[in-house]
């Protein structure tokens, strides 16, 4: 059974886009711990990150490495953080998350985000994708 993420890249369930090439596929994360946070995906399948190639492995974190530079240029914060958890959706994924003090990388503290809100970063930091 497809992740809820393959759902998301392959069009069946709605999200805030950021970037995409063959492999990889970026999008708001619609539970932000601050605004900008974003997750960064292989379309490929996989649970748990050390089990990817280490191909695969370098090409996720240099395609999160220019999502989050796009973030930085888009969202005022102190720094992109970046997390790899993985226990709530068994799909390999990168958390970019803007930070201004710890507690914004906690996942404890969210923010709201309006559908409008959502669509205009999305739009913003896609503009900034190279």
């Amino acid at each position: 059974m497809p992740s809820i993420f393959s759902k998301i890249i392959n069009g069946d369930l709605p999200c805030y886009k950021i970037a995409e090439n063959k492999n990889c596929f970026a999008f708001l994360d619609i539970n932000p711990n601050s605004k900008g946070h974003t997750l960064c995906v292989l379309k490929k399948e996989a649970d748990k990150i050390f089990d990817l190639s280490e191909h695969e492995y370098i090409e996720l974190m240099m395609f999160s490495r220019r999502v989050a530079l796009a973030i930085k240029k888009v969202v005022s914060c102190k720094r992109i953080g970046i997390s790899v958890i993985g226990l709530e959706v068994p799909h390999v994924h990168v958390h970019l998350i803007p930070l201004n003090e710890m507690s914004d990388a906690k996942f404890i503290k969210k923010v709201k985000l309006s559908n409008d809100q959502f669509e205009k970063l999305a739009y913003e930091i896609n503009k900034n994708f190279i």
